[in-house]
């Protein structure tokens, strides 16, 4: 963790937080109590920022000083971007929308290398939740080789909440999944498309799925049943790509 990207101390994260900084995380130390933890206890929850309990000797580390007075916080090194205002953006400039959604894809390298892959393939906006998600942290800047400052990313509550905004919008949904027959090379890509990868472990989720306009799968000829999140990711987009040129 660099140490410019840290900040402690229970008074500084809570100004940082009503100052607007986008935080990726904060870590407080167990056990903690007293008035003025409850109110950043308060905060943090109402602003939905991802927290972890860990011991002292962890902050220590983390801060590289004693007096975190229990709370350390990792600022985000980019700006997340309103959902809405990128779609309106997008719609006014009369261009066929491309978002990538990310359903709970957790490993930071398997995130920056779809960053790499998505800022190559013109995708217009990545979507990811809030909980959940891997962070943009330092090595998913890395992997994704710089791709995480030039496209923009928007963090939401629930997945669900961006498709209803995105259905609203004339977007069309379609989710890489196993769990069809139909291949993502007969889904008409060249109209508004909303791509949903799921995460590395249970793919997209069944809630997900059932509100997706389409079901793609990518054939697979080998012993192994499925693909990398980060490659199957690749092959949705440049299929995307083929089509529409």
């Amino acid at each position: 963790m660099e140490q410019s990207t840290v900040i402690f101390g229970i008074r500084a994260i809570i100004e940082a937080i009503e100052s607007g900084s986008t935080l990726e995380k904060v870590y407080l130390q167990k056990g903690l109590r007293g008035d003025l933890f409850f109110q950043l206890d308060k905060i943090l929850k109402k602003n939905k920022i991802s927290t972890s309990v860990v011991p002292v000797e962890k902050l220590n580390r983390l801060s590289k000083h004693n007096n975190h007075q229990g709370a350390v916080a990792k600022i985000s090194p980019i700006e997340f971007v309103d959902l809405e205002t990128i779609i309106e953006d997008i719609q006014s400039k009369s261009k066929t929308p491309l978002f990538l959604i990310l359903d709970q894809v957790s490993d930071v390298r398997n995130f920056g290398a779809i960053i790499r892959t998505a800022e190559c393939t013109g995708v217009d906006a990545i979507i990811i939740q809030k909980s959940g998600s891997a962070p943009v942290n330092a090595e998913t800047i890395k992997t994704s080789a710089g791709a995480a400052f030039k496209l923009p990313i928007c963090k939401v509550d629930h997945i669900k909440d961006a498709i209803f905004q995105l259905k609203a919008a004339d977007i069309k949904l379609v989710a890489a999944t196993e769990k069809t027959e139909d291949s993502v090379f007969d889904i008409d890509l060249k109209q508004p498309t909303a791509i949903i990868m799921g995460s590395e472990h249970k793919g997209v989720s069944n809630s997900i799925l059932k509100m997706a306009d389409y079901r793609g799968k990518l054939p697979l000829l080998g012993e192994i049943g499925s693909l990398n999140v980060s490659v199957a990711c690749g092959a949705f987009l440049y299929e995307t790509i083929r089509q529409r040129r």
